[in-house]
């Protein structure tokens, strides 16, 4: 925009007078990124009808904009930002991303007006530059990287930022700052596992280790707000530095083996130690318990969940107890005592080479239903409306049924059918998504269920256009093979990002998991209810659906024109109804010369049937 232009636009709104540098900035050739359109370049500037011309990337191309209206839902970018910088330069940024990725962090920083960004800003920066999905595995493997860059500030907190330094400091230093400034427990124990971590510089704070030794040892024997699991992991933490100076750590107390005696509940201590620490504990309690360890860990394996039922497998198959590990499962099952989460591991792995010999034989129909009975007895124990992961392995899976029947006879597929009828922990729609994959196999059980597959009835039918049709097909599709596996590849990612507790991009990722189902279920018991129709069954009789109807309002004696077509294609702006709607409910079987009454903001309006004619002869 020139001056001319952007003077005329603050006469006639002077309220535009603190933009006037942002509309400047709004020439041909620079970038923006818009609130709801996203990223884009200004190409051109229409004077005559006072319109900016932008090229969205994700949108329209040549959209028209007027200034004024778009003055702050639009953010003109600089020539340094990032995202500017990935179109001008791409050769140099695609180098920085592969091969120099805290340098382009720095660069990053560099354009904020204080150096320091908040995680979250830094994450969509980087969302739009690399993708939603990709950036995700690049920042985690970075963020390792910013720990030990001397011109970062890394924040120990979410709700910290980071800071470009206007001078390096080395890590080591600015960590053991903050080891000496805290006297909270836990976060020294944390922070002495970060010195560790820069253990090739440990020279750094060498002179200091003896002083930050008895720190952590103090914390670890006094401190009344640590668990069981954030002591030994303080023990192995000082331990670790410990080895640093030469110091025989066994003779350390409090030990690793003392914590382990002092220990009620082995799994819930496993359960809340740092996954990297998984194998060290299994590894300790072979090491303490030399008489009794094997049973031990059979135990643990039996209510492990998660990366610690993979780390007792490994650990025992290292420990030649194949045959045990079999022994176990075998038992469990036919006990019905094997737990949901290690049926998880189970069927998860079955595709495994590394644990075929341990897991093929028990592909059968005794997996499943050690599985419906899991499923079931945490449906009837979980009050919340928490997701149960094992009845989501088997409904997104779909050929685990199909493996698991492959030996079984129509009896026990029926028996099975028949428990899965019965289960809490399946909604009535995935519950016939499941019987569907057992009536392929054996069509004898669909008499089983003859009333939960029947044909929906007339009155619980949809009617839909086939265009409104194609788009809700369309968009269940989508869900089924992209957005859904984005989401569940995206819950993977934030997994690595280490405790679930407090790992908010887990949190946001489980919510998007929840809509996202929830809105599958919806899209499928409606497109399952849908009855397409072109509406030339509509007459001008009386009013159905694909009739235009001409009403007369009473209160004001003015005409007006309503099309009433499919459940799914209301667009008041253009006068279309869905039939759903109340107005076109009451109308539906009416004639020429009826009135129906209708409420409006509470007051009743009546309105009279002029005339009615057929949608189809209208297009």
């Amino acid at each position: 925009m020139n001056k001319e232009a952007i003077d005329a636009l603050i006469e006639k709104n002077p309220k535009l007078v603190s933009s006037r540098s942002k509309l400047e900035a709004m020439a041909p050739g620079n970038y923006c990124l818009h609130r709801s359109w996203g990223f884009g370049k200004i190409v051109d500037y229409n004077a005559a009808e006072d319109r900016i011309i932008i090229d969205f990337e994700e949108g329209k191309q040549g959209h028209a904009m007027a200034p004024a209206f778009c003055v702050d839902k639009l953010d003109v970018l600089p020539a340094e930002d990032i995202l500017v910088r990935s179109r001008t330069e791409p050769e140099v940024i695609e180098e920085m991303i592969k091969k120099r990725p805290a340098d382009l962090i720095c660069d990053i920083l560099a354009t904020s007006s204080d150096q320091a960004m908040m995680p979250s800003e830094i994450e969509r920066i980087l969302s739009r530059l690399m993708g939603p999905i990709k950036y995700k595995k690049w920042w985690t493997a970075t963020k390792k990287l910013l720990v030990k860059d001397p011109r970062i500030g890394v924040p120990n907190k979410k709700t910290e930022p980071y800071i470009l330094r206007d001078e390096p400091v080395k890590p080591e230093e600015e960590i053991l700052e903050q080891f000496h400034g805290t006297k909270n427990s836990k976060q020294k124990i944390e922070l002495g596992e970060k010195l560790y971590a820069l253990s090739e510089n440990i020279s750094v704070i060498k002179e200091e280790l003896p002083e930050i030794l008895s720190a952590l040892t103090d914390a670890i024997a006094n401190a009344k707000s640590l668990s069981q699991a954030d002591r030994l992991h303080g023990v192995w933490v000082r331990n670790n530095l410990a080895r640093e100076l030469h110091e025989d750590v066994e003779a350390l107390e409090p030990s690793s083996a003392s914590i382990l005696d002092a220990t009620a509940d082995y799994s819930q201590l496993a359960d809340d130690l740092p996954t990297q620490y998984y194998k060290r504990y299994v590894d300790l309690i072979r090491r303490t318990y030399p008489d009794k360890w094997q049973q031990m860990v059979e135990d643990l394996l039996r209510n492990s969940s998660g990366k610690f039922t993979s780390e007792c497998i490994n650990f025992m198959l290292e420990q030649d107890m194949q045959d045990r590990i079999s022994y176990c499962l075998n038992r469990w099952l036919n006990e019905q005592t094997i737990k949901g989460p290690l049926l998880f591991w189970v069927v998860k792995n079955r595709a495994s080479k590394k644990y075929a010999p341990i897991i093929d034989p028990l592909v059968t129909p005794r997996l499943l239903a050690a599985m419906f009975y899991a499923i079931d007895y945490e449906a009837l124990q979980n009050a919340s409306a928490r997701r149960i992961p094992l009845a989501d392995l088997l409904s997104d899976d779909d050929g685990l049924i199909p493996d698991l029947l492959a030996e079984a006879n129509v009896e026990t597929a029926r028996d099975l059918a028949q428990t899965l009828l019965l289960n809490q922990g399946f909604e009535d729609l995935t519950k016939k998504s499941l019987l569907a994959r057992f009536i392929k196999k054996f069509p004898s059980i669909q008499s089983l269920i003859a009333g939960e597959a029947a044909s929906t009835s007339e009155e619980d039918a949809l009617i839909v256009s086939q265009k409104s049709f194609e788009e809700a097909k369309a968009e269940y599709e989508e869900l089924i093979a992209k957005k859904i596996p984005e989401n569940k590849e995206a819950i993977a990612v934030a997994r690595e990002h280490g405790d679930l507790k407090e790992n908010s991009e887990y949190k946001m990722a489980r919510q998007d998991q929840d809509i996202l189902l929830s809105r599958k279920n919806e899209l499928e018991v409606d497109l399952s209810r849908a009855r397409v129709t072109d509406f030339s069954e509509a007459n001008t009789e009386n009013v159905g659906i694909g009739s235009i109807v001409e009403l007369k309002q009473g209160s004001s004696g003015n005409s007006q024109s309503y099309s009433i077509l499919g459940a799914w294609d209301s667009d008041p702006d253009n006068n279309v109804l869905s039939y759903k709607t109340p107005l076109a409910q009451q109308l539906l079987g009416k004639t020429v010369g009826d009135s129906v009454t209708t409420k409006i903001s509470g007051a009743e309006e009546n309105w009279t049937i002029l005339k009615i004619e057929r949608w189809v002869e209208k297009q």
